[in-house]
């Protein structure tokens, strides 16, 4: 299979991160966090979103924003600090005090996927984040337009050509849910990278590529008004709601890749404070307001511990890098 890769609007960013230090971070002095946790909050409490506003993300964070306001009863503004994959704004947390008044929505992708495809020095860990909770998970589906007349993976081994396959960007699931269903199925084909879910559905809808793997919130309206047609999801299980589409696995290719997010606050935040976060976004998470924009957009709680969002995320890391490497996929294109 041949690869192209074009990094559009993140080459830049990412490498911009070797310039971020944490020199602000760190542990509270003993003082410091026992009146941290005292005051806690003192003042508003921003959530960052690593991306564009009005992606899956960005919503997510709105849509918890104010019941958790409510219940600490201080405002929640939501902050947009897209680059690299959310990689911009994790480096940002890391240097912000531990005092519980800086958070993030923070993507599995950013953790397990993204670190496949930069260099070290470059890479976001899971363990330099205090993880407050998990929150949803999120599958991806491989669309096409549907005037191309595919219904199957065998219609793309067929299609006679090599694909064009559009993804959501370098060192995300839906780069890597493509090479790996490509590299097993033995499809030759193109990457061609996009910053987020609409413009890769853009691309298909126009005929500038030939499918995409977008998460199933943002391509479920083209679906409904037959303007794409799904042809897998990378679930491990059909998805509840795409359950007349199989998975790459029915299929015969072992590709499972999911997209998830957490919470996640600067390391050393005192436990006390982590306690009453978690309290917040439990009492968020049982808002009718709050499932009913789960089940609108097609999200699965996964409102886990952090602890377990910790080892979910370190196991699928692990299990990537496996995968990367035994198929000889390079997600960073040679970068």
């Amino acid at each position: 299979m041949t690869t192209m890769f074009r990094w559009i609007g993140t080459a830049p960013a990412v490498a911009g991160l070797v310039l971020l230090t944490a020199a602000c971070g760190g542990n509270l002095g003993s003082d410091n966090a026992d009146e941290a946790v005292e005051n806690f909050p003192d003042g508003p409490v921003t959530l960052t979103i690593g991306q564009d506003p009005g992606g899956s993300t960005d919503l997510i964070g709105r849509a918890l924003a104010g019941p958790v306001s409510e219940k600490l009863g201080v405002s929640v503004p939501v902050v947009n600090r897209p680059g690299a994959n959310g990689a911009l704004a994790a480096k940002e947390l890391q240097s912000a005090e531990p005092d519980g008044q800086n958070l993030m929505v923070i993507n599995m992708s950013l953790a397990a996927i993204t670190p496949l495809a930069v260099s070290e020095d470059q890479a976001v860990d899971v363990n330099d984040f205090e993880i407050v909770t998990g929150v949803s998970t999120d599958d991806y589906v491989l669309v096409t337009n549907a005037d191309n007349g595919w219904s199957t993976v065998d219609d793309l081994k067929n299609a006679g050509k090599t694909l064009n396959y559009a993804t959501t960007g370098v060192g995300t699931g839906s780069q890597l849910s493509s090479e790996l269903l490509f590299k097993l199925a033995d499809i030759p084909g193109r990457a061609v990278p996009f910053d987020g879910g609409a413009p890769a559905l853009t691309a298909v809808l126009g005929n500038q590529a030939d499918v995409a793997s977008v998460q199933l919130g943002e391509a479920m309206p083209q679906i409904e008004a037959g303007e794409v047609t799904p042809i897998v999801t990378f679930a491990a299980e059909r998805n509840q709601y795409l359950d007349d589409v199989p998975t790459a696995v029915e299929s015969g290719y072992e590709v499972e890749v999911q997209q998830a997010r957490a919470i996640a606050a600067p390391k050393g935040t005192p436990q006390e404070i982590l306690d009453d976060l978690k309290d917040a976004f439990d009492a968020a998470f049982e808002t009718q307001a709050y499932q009913d924009f789960n089940t609108e957009n097609l999200l699965t709680p996964n409102e886990v511990s952090g602890d377990e969002v910790v080892t979910q995320w370190t196991e699928a890391l692990d299990r990537y890098r496996q995968l990367t490497e035994e198929y000889d996929i390079d997600l960073g294109g040679g970068q």
